[in-house]
């Protein structure tokens, strides 16, 4: 029977329940020290000293790093995924909670001390600390998607259409800062033996923290090890090699023993990325009948002072393909400001910017009085509009319709407020879901042994999702084997190298590197078997149970083995992307249907029904898709109706650093979740026909929301999150 596509339960699922599962923090290497990170009060300006006398007399402390005594790290571009600033190597401040030194000591609660009895002067300048508040113009990504996309497109022309267009939407929406709060923070424990380093940390992508490290510190990439067998959430936050893992490397080679950093709550505000704010806006034109006339999509982005970096979240990349228009046109820009630098959150880019064009065709279906699925299909794009090339599979119409049926979106009546259950206020909102299908090379390696067991190794990480799991059912598939004989190995950087789990991509990337290394191991028992049989052609061999059957003839593999001299047989493999990814668009998509209820007089917002179904791809796993497909959804109800980092305008400084006033979604905040997953292969996105689901769910989420909320109340919300405020009407 075929593992892949049932609902297999965890294999690290009993590990973790029980808390044998180790974590990045829970490693102790004998004699191990610990470290604590010293931030900065100002937002803009450099140290004028640092008086670090008191705090090294305390006892237990080891020593103090500053950036007059660090180590001068040998290159500041070491990897793609690297955060390299700051990191103690000059005195400039460019934002509130930089690293600006580091304790260490015996025990972490000396090293905590010794952190706050540091003394930092500073010279402080004049920081501009949000986007809103800075006065410079704008400016164009110099490498924006690492020049895989332009930051600007047009195609036709949207302006002349959008004048003499019947019906027109001009709208400006915004989204705020929103930082990730996974439950695990980020913590590293370093150790070296000799110029030997090895790493223990929180990471999303352990080849690229390798790299990262091996670059920073001049070392072969044979002397750097890094570890990560599970990680407790990441969102994002932990695809990057932020400081705080450098930083452990260099006091660990300080000291010269293992030191662990373990990053607090809300020095994680600080220290490891977040969503930016945007400002977007959206004008939409169309013809009396709904068709779309002109589209255009203007989207600018909250960045860092430039000298930390460049992130830009693309926000109109999904308007460039969602519909189909004569004239399209997007564009990007960037704001620098006093912040640290942002990056990927959960569908980053998507999730922000069809919070914008989903909520403006809402709009422009109320001002046509049509239904807004009816709009949507009215401008369905059997093609990508502006990349001119056939979708690699789109099942986007059976989603609108199946999860419309389980939704019961017939029985909406189309005026706001005109749907009440006693005097509680209905509404009913909608939204289009999208992601790209991403895919990366992969390497895998894989052991048969003569007692039919496998093992299966790969450098990639398990961020939570179940690649543990789909793994082994891949491996067990190819090998004829039941899952429990397999054993798949990850988190390790001395395994075959693997992409970052960020951008949905790890089971496309992954598993047809898998598949291949389980196959060649195959191929060499089978060919093995052939010599033994040399009558029976080699294409009637099959692996199954343990044993090489052809017909009604068996062997097991330990006496095909031993007939060999063997006891096992292993073999590599490695998959890329073909030929096809280039001449193909490619997406996963989705239909949201929202239900709220709004008190009319309170304005408190439930979301009290929820279907999402979803087009993406075969399913690995049954159970672990469902997860990931409910996660994403209360992801974006998070992003709706609770989500925002508030900025103090006249310090830069985060007042909100905590989980006890940034908001995320509890038990009381989440419905009953339906979710359909569309049976549909993907041809061209790998050769399991999967398309990765982490980040999809969560897209179209908050405009679903936002939808029903001017369904229920008659009050257009442009801005995230949505207030009680924000609907209270007279």
């Amino acid at each position: 029977m075929m593992s892949i596509g049932q609902p297999l339960d965890r294999v690290d699922g009993r590990l973790k329940v029980t808390g044998a599962a180790k974590y990045a923090a829970e490693f102790a290497p004998a004699n191990l020290a610990h470290a604590v990170l010293v931030q900065s009060t100002i937002a803009a300006g450099s140290i004028d000293g640092i008086d670090i006398d008191g705090a090294q007399r305390m006892p237990g402390v080891l020593a103090i790093l500053t950036p007059d005594n660090a180590e001068r790290l040998k290159q500041q571009k070491a990897a793609q995924q690297t955060i390299t600033a700051p990191l103690l190597q000059n005195r400039e401040v460019l934002f509130q909670g930089q690293h600006v030194a580091v304790a260490i000591a015996e025990t972490f609660e000396c090293a905590t001390a010794a952190a706050a009895a540091i003394r930092v002067r500073y010279r402080p300048a004049r920081p501009v600390t949000t986007m809103l508040t800075a006065t410079e113009k704008p400016y164009v990504p110099k490498d924006f998607r690492n020049g895989e996309a332009p930051p600007d497109t047009e195609m036709g022309d949207a302006a002349a259409a959008f004048r003499g267009a019947a019906i027109q939407v001009d709208a400006t929406y915004r989204t705020p800062v929103e930082h990730h709060n996974p439950m695990e923070p980020h913590a590293t424990v370093a150790q070296w033996d000799g110029d030997r380093l090895t790493v223990w940390t929180a990471t999303q992508g352990i080849s690229g923290a390798h790299k990262t490290l091996a670059g920073l510190f001049g070392l072969a990439p044979e002397d750097v090890r890094v570890i990560c067998p599970y990680l407790g959430g990441g969102f994002g936050s932990k695809g990057n090699t932020w400081p705080p893992v450098v930083l452990a490397a260099m006091a660990a080679r300080k000291v010269g023993r293992p030191v662990k950093l373990v990053v607090t709550r809300e020095q994680m505000f600080t220290s490891n990325g977040y969503r930016p704010m945007t400002v977007q806006r959206v004008r939409l034109a169309a013809s009396a009948d709904g068709a779309l006339l002109s589209v255009r999509h203007d989207g600018i982005t909250q960045m860092s002072m430039p000298s930390l970096g460049e992130f830009a979240e693309p926000v109109a990349m999904a308007t460039r393909m969602l519909y189909a228009s004569p004239n399209i046109a997007t564009s990007h820009r960037l704001v620098a400001v006093n912040q640290g630098l942002p990056t990927f959150m959960r569908a980053p880019g998507e999730a922000s910017g069809v919070f914008a064009i989903e909520s403006a065709m809402d709009e422009l279906a109320v001002a046509l009085k049509m239904d807004p699925i009816d709009l949507r299909l009215r401008n369905y794009a059997e093609e990508d509009p502006t990349g001119h090339k056939p979708f690699a599979s789109k099942a986007l119409r059976q989603c609108y319709r199946e999860g419309a049926d389980a939704f019961g979106w017939a029985r909406r009546t189309p005026e706001p407020r005109s749907m009440r259950d006693g005097r509680i206020l209905v509404g009913m909102g909608m939204a289009t879901s999208t992601y790209p299908t991403n895919r990366m090379p992969a390497k895998a390696w894989a052991r048969v042994n003569a007692d039919g067991t496998a093992l299966v190794r790969c450098g990639t990480q398990d961020i939570g999702t179940g690649t543990y799991t789909v793994m082994t059912q891949v491996a067990a598939d190819e090998l004829g084997l039941a899952p429990g004989k397999v054993r798949f190995e990850l988190g390790d950087s001395t395994y075959p190298e693997a992409p970052v789990s960020g951008g949905s991509m790890t089971v496309a990337s992954v598993s047809p590197a898998v598949q291949a290394a389980a196959r060649a191991a195959k191929g060499k028992i089978l060919a093995m078997v052939s010599a033994v049989w040399p009558d029976v052609p080699l294409e009637t061999l099959r692996l199954e149970g343990g044993a090489v059957i052809a017909g009604a003839q068996a062997i097991t593999l330990a006496d095909a083995f031993a007939k060999h001299g063997v006891d096992h047989v292993e073999a590599d493999g490695e998959a890329a992307p073909g030929p096809d990814a280039k001449t193909h668009s490619m997406h996963a998509f989705g239909a949201q249907f929202a239900e709220v209820r709004v008190d009319p007089d309170l304005g408190t917002i439930r979301v009290s029904r929820w279907v999402g179904a979803f087009d993406c791809g075969r399913l690995l796993n049954a159970k672990t898709a469902r997860s990931q497909l409910v996660g994403g959804i209360v992801f974006g109800i998070g992003m709706a109706l609770l989500e925002e980092t508030r900025v103090d305008a006249a310090t830069g400084r985060i007042v909100n650093a905590n989980i006890a006033e940034y908001l995320l979604p509890v038990n009381a905040d989440v419905p009953d979740i339906r979710t359909i997953a569309i049976q549909s292969v993907d041809p061209v996105a790998d050769p399991l026909g999967a398309k990765g689901i982490g980040e999809l769910p969560m897209v179209g989420v908050a405009p679903a929301i936002a939808n029903a909320v001017y369904h229920a109340t008659g009050v257009r919300v442009r801005d995230l999150p949505i207030r009680i405020e924000d609907v209270l009407v007279g």
